[in-house]
């Protein structure tokens, strides 16, 4: 898709070669503990390992390919759009209120943005 970033310097070519990791490990966190806090708490099995599976993706796209890097990261942006316009949509602070428990689509829309980048790059950060 692009050019990792090649700076000529060996020392930030190295770190922004593991950069990834700051934009892989929250969403996956994110995505793992919603989907097991499903399994306790909601009772939506099939969502549940759907975010599981996602997160788990994500991870594992960093050391087996882009290929399933892109794939978590197609699955996260359809579990979060739904998030979004299902849950979210009305409140942008993301701070819970009567009418909106769960927050506002501040969190939702920038993990999103993530997965996004993510879904076009791949490994290529």
């Amino acid at each position: 898709m692009g050019a990792p970033l090649h700076t000529g310097d060996p020392l930030l070519d190295r770190q922004a070669a593991i950069g990834q990791w700051l934009l892989r490990t929250p969403l996956a966190i994110a995505l793992l503990y919603q989907g097991f806090n499903r399994f306790l708490i909601d009772g939506a099995p099939w969502l549940a390992v759907a975010e599981i599976a996602t997160g788990l993706g994500l991870l594992a796209g960093a050391l087996l390919g882009g290929w399933l890097t892109r794939i978590g990261a197609f699955a996260a942006s359809l579990l979060l759009l739904g998030a979004i316009f299902m849950v979210h949509w009305g409140q942008w602070h993301p701070l819970p209120s009567d009418s909106h428990p769960a927050g506002g689509i501040a969190l939702p829309i920038t993990l999103l943005c993530i997965a996004i980048y993510l879904l076009i790059r791949g490994n290529e950060v």
